[in-house]
């Protein structure tokens, strides 16, 4: 079958940088990758799933074509290309090429008429041909052998329209006629004008009515008042829309059959472009799983350092600090693998060997240690064996036993080590080695220097994973786990099923790049003024956070049991009302289905938008918008929150109880969030809802662990409201606090200019709405939308807000001149967000970075603040012999376990600590509330 494949190749691309926005993809050098992985993503699915006999990419150039000589505004209004993306374009062209797929252009022709053109002779030539775009306007080009191929996005599938879909989708009888549509309705994008006051739908009712543009405008005394006025007034400027609008079919470009067939890849091109770019999976996908990544010479050189050589000084600023980071390509060299360089790792299985060891690192000043283990779970799993190291090319690995207590035995000799605190510990997420030995009665002590967070403060947007870490600052590939214990999966080993033999160069091999690793972050860490803050805010933290994990928390099993099968009733209440309210049985949880009812049944909403497979859009965001309409749409909001809540907690909690402990064990991440905040899973405690009723019901299951404990919950009050008036030193926010005067109360007196006394129930929901939106940049639109009044009104509110509190308007601003100036914000504690696209010229990209810039150093600060009370409370209560336990970190609340008799010491240790955590002129208000649960502390 000749299946031909025209993709549109910057439609494509623009596509998948933006889909990664929000979390891109950077090398370890700097460069954005979204785009090129995105776009590699896409094309190998097409190969895979589709197997297209030939193929081509398409591209604009930047020459005028003739829809710019005859329309000057035609696409005169588009946003300046984002700088990563116009950055990226040319590792795009060398991944198609590498692809031996052709990439074809033609001055004075925009990519769409090249395809329309190809298309058109290759279905001559017996092609069936997918024109790969999500643009709308390929629509016209279908045939009964041309089709649209809209790929696959945000867990949606990839869809494919013929001639019945657009027909269909476009309310048409021939598929010219999407010409017509849009030419009435125009294309704001391209800045096509099409005819004032005719939008999507209307188009649609009148070309079914007259089939033409020029119908329309030949019977124009048909239509009735503005509609009329406008069609005769913009005639011609509705026929020129249309020709904008129009796929030209007879571009002079060549069909080249045999250029346009699917090749081999060549290895040659593909490998350096995968290596340069940091894609080992997609390299092992092309090339198989022999495939390693290059580390760039660039890196090598910067660094200055071989594998196991001292890092010699030389210059360490990430590219991340500067806004637009300026990366030549460089060239690439060969991973160094441990069959490359020279390496004495000693297995230490005996008595006598582990007494010298012992010797050793006992006259140590620090070391690197890693430990073995049967899982990733460091509360369930069994411990394997140790090494360490304590000199680069030099490491020792112990292993340990299945039998608990000979493994006692053997800890034994190493506590005077472990538990030495004047033997600084080195490592790759400690605190999974520490929680680790903390189930074998090992209780790490010493300084921590932990290479993932000292990554995590250097690069906060890139990974940490050790390997990856080793790659791009070592030059080294390590060996790989699953070449030990195999390819993820059920059919996964764990290392206690390896021979020991081939543990020992894996496991020292792992203590010994920490080690290297940690030479090189020390002085990166020192350069970016990052050094204090991770010797004293995130590896002490550490040891707090493996504590907390260790202790886990209490689950009242029957209250679960009990709210689980309430729940189930009130869903099928919410169920049944919906049912009898549309006077129809269907599944509810069916989108399709719902859709329906609500909008063809219903007719809820005349322009109810659909998705592209054609059903109709039943989002949250989407019935919220029509819940005032109809109470049915209230009680389908519920079930789907009820159900949401059953299915994620209620229900969810009792499976992650462990059967060691009987309680739940929650993992922290302190690596995850760029601002500094610490995230959880298994359960994700920062989610469970507290905003409903129903949700803050779930925090009753937390319980203290016996009758003579009981809970406290300390929950810093409007933390970052507070933060931004210290760091913009606002003065009348600055009095509103220091009078202890409610700040949103403060606000809407301000504001509104009226007295405190007479501030009403709305003018407090507005400020506070301002207050807070405030710190997230959100613009009069952004608050109109939330609060439900007109958009001049909000542009009012946020105008006087600013003129009350002038000292935030001038800390948004020298904030974002700081960031423009040098790539980066700090918070008050010197944690940097890097904002490298903070210059760009491209609006939404800028925009997206200043927001970050104006947030990032207050939540940055309160995250800051809590890491720091959480050290000193958690020091306080083991220097005081207290057995009460710090048990959860939720945002802004910290939740213990406090036995009786210590409730109000602790009480006043909490509030001091968490007042006291970082130095602040505005005062700090901590609330403590005390309770046999977590909702009746709370």
């Amino acid at each position: 079958m000749k299946k031909l494949f025209l993709l549109d190749g910057m439609a494509l691309i623009y596509r998948a940088h933006f889909a990664l926005s929000k979390n891109p993809r950077f090398t370890s050098t700097g460069i954005n990758t979204s785009a090129v992985m995105g776009f590699a993503n896409t094309l190998m699915e097409v190969l895979k799933k589709e197997k297209p006999s030939h193929l081509a990419v398409v591209f604009d150039t930047e020459a005028p074509t003739e829809r710019h000589t005859d329309f000057e505004a035609y696409k005169a209004h588009r946003q300046a290309m984002p700088e990563d993306l116009s950055a990226a374009l040319p590792y795009v062209i060398k991944l198609i090429e590498g692809f031996n797929i052709p990439v074809i252009t033609k001055d004075g022709y925009e990519a769409d008429d090249i395809i329309g053109t190809l298309a058109k002779e290759g279905e001559k030539r017996g092609f069936t041909v997918y024109c790969m775009t999500p643009d709308k306007d390929f629509a016209q080009l279908v045939s009964e052998n041309i089709f649209i191929y809209k790929p696959a996005r945000m867990g949606n599938e990839m869809e494919i329209l013929g001639v019945r879909e657009v027909l269909a989708k476009w309310e048409i009888e021939d598929v010219r006629q999407v010409i017509d549509i849009l030419g009435l309705w125009g294309d704001a994008v391209d800045n096509i004008p099409g005819i004032p006051g005719i939008g999507e739908k209307t188009a649609k009712q009148l070309i079914k009515q007259y089939g033409s543009v020029e119908n329309i405008i030949a019977n124009a005394h048909e239509l009735k008042g503005k509609q009329r006025e406008n069609v005769e007034n913009f005639a011609e400027q509705g026929l020129i829309s249309k020709k904008l609008a129009t796929i030209i079919l007879d571009v002079p470009v060549d069909f080249d059959e045999d250029a346009l067939e699917m090749g081999a890849p060549n290895r040659e091109l593909l490998e350096p472009l995968f290596a340069e770019l940091e894609f080992r999976t997609l390299g092992k996908r092309v090339f198989g799983e022999g495939f390693s990544v290059g580390a760039s010479s660039a890196t090598l050189v910067a660094q200055q350092t071989d594998l196991f050589g001292n890092v010699t000084g030389a210059s360490y600023a990430s590219q991340t600090v500067v806004a637009e980071p300026e990366i030549e390509p460089a060239e690439q060299t060969t991973l160094k693998t441990i069959a490359d360089v020279p390496h004495t790792y000693l297995l230490t299985d005996t008595a006598e060997k582990r007494k010298a060891l012992i010797s050793t690192l006992l006259s140590q000043e620090n070391i690197s240690f890693d430990t073995e283990t049967t899982g990733t779970d460091a509360n369930q799993a069994d411990l394997v064996g140790l090494s360490f190291c304590v000199k680069a090319g030099e490491a020792y690995y112990i292993p340990l036993s299945a039998n608990r207590e000979e493994v006692l035995l053997i800890l034994e000799e190493f506590k005077p080590v472990l538990e030495n605190e004047k033997i600084a510990k080195t490592g790759q997420n400690l605190k999974y080695d520490i929680l680790v030995m903390k189930w074998y009665d090992v209780q790490v002590k010493g300084k921590l220097f932990d290479t993932m967070l000292a990554h995590y403060l250097i690069d906060p947007d890139t990974r940490h994973n050790m390997d990856i870490l080793s790659e791009n600052y070592l030059g080294y590939q390590p060996i790989s786990i699953t070449a030990l214990i195999g390819p993820k999966g059920k059919n996964q080993g764990t290392m206690r099923d390896v021979p020991v033999e081939k543990v020992v160069d894996y496991a020292a091999e792992d203590a010994d790049v920490t080690l290297q690793l940690a030479n090189v972050f020390e002085p990166m860490l020192k350069k970016q003024n990052a050094f204090e803050l991770a010797a004293n805010v995130e590896n002490p933290l550490v040891y707090v956070l493996a504590d907390i994990e260790k202790e886990g928390v209490r689950i009242d099993m029957d209250t679960l049991q009990n709210y689980s099968k309430e729940l189930e009733l009130d869903i099928r209440r919410f169920e049944q009302n919906v049912y009898d309210k549309c006077g129809v049985q269907f599944n509810l949880a069916s989108p399709k289905q719902l859709g329906e009812v609500l909008f063809d049944k219903l007719q809820l909403d005349p322009k109810a938008k659909k998705t592209k497979t054609g059903q109709y859009q039943t989002g949250e965001d989407v019935l919220l918008a029509l819940a005032h309409k109809s109470d049915v749409v209230q009680d389908i909001l519920d079930f789907r929150q009820l159900q949401k809540l059953k299915s994620t907690y209620v229900d969810a909690l009792p499976l992650m109880v462990n059967p060691k402990t009987g309680r739940v064990h929650t993992s922290y991440n302190q690596a995850v969030a760029a601002t500094g905040r610490l995230s959880s899973n298994n359960p994700n405690l920062q989610n469970i809802p507290i905003r409903t009723e129903r949700g803050r019901e779930v925090r009753k299951a937390f319980i203290a662990r016996d009758d003579d404990h009981v809970l406290l919950s300390a929950d810093y009050s409007q933390i970052e409201l507070r933060i931004i008036a210290e760091i913009s030193k606002e003065e009348n926010m600055l009095d509103a606090f220091n009078k202890g005067i409610d700040i949103h109360t403060a606000t809407a007196a301000k504001v509104y200019g009226v007295g405190i006394q007479e501030v009403d129930a709305t003018q407090r929901r507005n400020a506070k709405a301002v207050n807070f939106g405030i710190i997230y940049g959100q613009s009069a639109f952004g608050l109109s939308q939330n609060l439900g009044i007109p958009r001049k009104e909000a542009a009012q509110i946020i105008e006087q807000y600013f003129e009350q509190y002038p000292g935030i308007k001038r800390y948004m601003s020298d904030t974002m001149n700081f960031a423009r100036e040098n790539g980066f914000v700090e918070t008050i504690l010197g944690r940097r967000r890097y904002l490298r696209d903070i210059n760009s010229a491209n609006q939404t990209v800028r925009g997206f970075a200043e927001r970050n810039a104006i947030n990032a150093p207050i939540q940055g600060s309160a995250a800051d603040m809590i890491k720091v009370a959480m050290i000193r409370i958690h020091k306080d209560i083991q220097e005081q012999g207290l057995q009460s336990k710090m048990t959860m970190q939720v945002h802004d609340e910290l939740v213990f376990d406090v036995l009786k008799s210590e409730v109000a010491q602790m009480k006043e240790i909490i509030r001091h600590r968490m007042k006291t955590a970082i130095a602040t002129t505005v005062p700090i208000e901590v609330e403590i509330g005390e309770g046999k649960n977590w909702l009746e502390a709370h």
